[in-house]
């Protein structure tokens, strides 16, 4: 049984999601899916300049899967560019952020993606096991950035 997909962090999710070549129907193109962690690899190589080690660290992988995902992405691009194809940008393994949450009403503490936590009507995040919106990231508790804004009142954590 291989091994499951580690999630890849990405800072941005891209505003475009398509780009084909113009004078041309886009029924009669061939498309290659550029995945978000592909782009997220070749903005942060290309677009920002880093070098692979700091990359691979803003993304949460080894180097050696960020290289293999830099090189997929630079692949598909060429392909593109080459042979006249669309590019469209969706899917992937990735996350804004991951976050241990954990509830100050009943202690359930979880590990969740950013996009996976439950809300309520009122865009609060929610407990799964007691419904309660009184949360909080472990990850700032740690001192360490955290995207998610797991407490949306002012003065708490």
């Amino acid at each position: 049984m291989p091994r499951p997909v580690k999630w890849r962090r990405v800072e941005i999710i891209p505003e475009y999601k398509h780009f084909k070549p113009s004078n041309i129907p886009a029924c009669e193109l061939e498309e290659n899916i550029l995945k978000i962690e592909e782009l997220e690899a070749v903005r942060l190589k290309d677009l920002e300049g880093l070098d692979q080690e700091s990359c691979a660290e803003r993304m949460a992988i080894s180097r050696q899967t960020f290289q293999r995902i830099y090189n997929s992405a630079k692949k598909k691009i060429a392909d593109s560019l080459v042979n006249g194809k669309a590019i469209r940008i969706r899917g992937g393994n990735y996350t804004r952020n991951l976050c241990t949450i954990k509830c100050n009403e009943c202690g359930n503490e979880w590990e969740s993606r950013v996009e996976d936590i439950e809300e309520n009507q009122n865009n609060e995040k929610i407990c799964p096991e007691c419904g309660s919106t009184d949360l909080y990231c472990k990850e700032k508790e740690n001192n360490r950035y955290c995207r998610h804004r797991c407490r949306r009142r002012k003065g708490r954590r």
